[in-house]
């Protein structure tokens, strides 16, 4: 049992959770204290939680499901769960309902607008996986899906959406889009022969980490607008520079020439970068 365990959370990379779960909290965060100048309830982020797990889960889960011949035909990928024969495909159809019932659970607890836009999330959960087979934008609609995360996070705790939370989306949208470009790298040739769509087998390497940077600008931007429209102050604004900084460096060790280092711009330092922008928030909105 604990060996399935460990197979489950190994397909959907429950580590990568890392990536969105602290914008999630800032988002919870910031929703509250932008519209009531308090901190969410301990109820309301365990809640948040508990979707946000549920519908990476589901998510990570389709995906591998959707896509477990054309993993069988990558090297790269040819040891996943469920190509590898580790999993069948009715235990991964299991998994995903019950990750589907955690997540109507946890948004039935939080506020009526939330379980109103689950559909929308559930929607883009399941449609962003076939997304490869036909358009190049298969990243930007991945960050759309992605940024649900942190907008889910706001509409939990506040019950509305605002501009500063559509800002805060867009942000988090184009960084998960710029460093799936950067990710998608890897695959340019196999997707190129097998006739899947994405920017970097569209646009060849150069080009695409040159959009990639450009994805990574608009999140910069948006960032560090939040600043200026928020009572954010000099804490965030150093977190803030440190992210920036973070993002040079996960573009400055990846070339063209050299993509050897292209998993720790993936995972080590935007893992980093979300949690340093969520801990100098909190930081932040403690001290005011």
């Amino acid at each position: 049992m604990l060996n399935k365990v460990k197979i489950f959370l190994d397909m959907i990379k429950f580590e990568h959770t890392l990536f969105a779960l602290p914008f999630a909290y800032m988002g919870a965060l910031l929703g509250a204290f932008v519209m009531f100048g308090a901190f969410p309830s301990w109820g309301q982020i365990g809640w948040v939680t508990a979707a946000m797990v549920g519908a990476r889960s589901a998510a990570m889960g389709l995906n591998r499901l959707i896509d477990r011949t054309i993993d069988k035909k990558n090297p790269r990928t040819a040891g996943r769960a469920i190509p590898a024969g580790l999993l069948s495909s009715k235990e991964v159809y299991v998994f995903i309902l019950i990750s589907f019932v955690v997540l109507f659970i946890a948004a039935s607890q939080l506020n009526p607008l939330a379980m109103k836009l689950m559909p929308i999330a559930v929607f883009f959960l399941v449609f962003y996986s076939y997304t490869k087979r036909f358009t190049w934008s298969c990243h930007i609609i991945l960050g759309l899906t992605i940024a649900l995360a942190p907008l889910g996070g706001w509409v939990a705790v506040t019950g509305e959406i605002t501009w500063t939370a559509l800002i805060f989306y867009v942000a988090i949208a184009f960084w998960t889009a710029g460093f799936d470009v950067i990710y998608a790298c890897q695959d340019m040739e196999f997707d190129r022969d097998e006739g899947l769509h994405s920017i970097p087998s569209r646009f060849g390497v150069a080009k695409a980490l040159w959009i990639a940077r450009s994805f990574h600008l608009i999140t910069a931007i948006g960032l560090g607008a939040l600043f200026f429209i928020t009572d954010l102050s000099w804490i965030y604004f150093i977190g803030l520079l440190i992210s920036y900084l973070i993002l040079f460096y996960e573009h400055w060790i990846v070339s063209p020439k050299d993509l050897s280092r292209l998993n720790t711009a993936f995972f080590t330092m935007n893992g980093v970068l979300s949690v340093v922008v969520f801990i100098f928030t909190l930081i932040d909105l403690v001290v005011l």
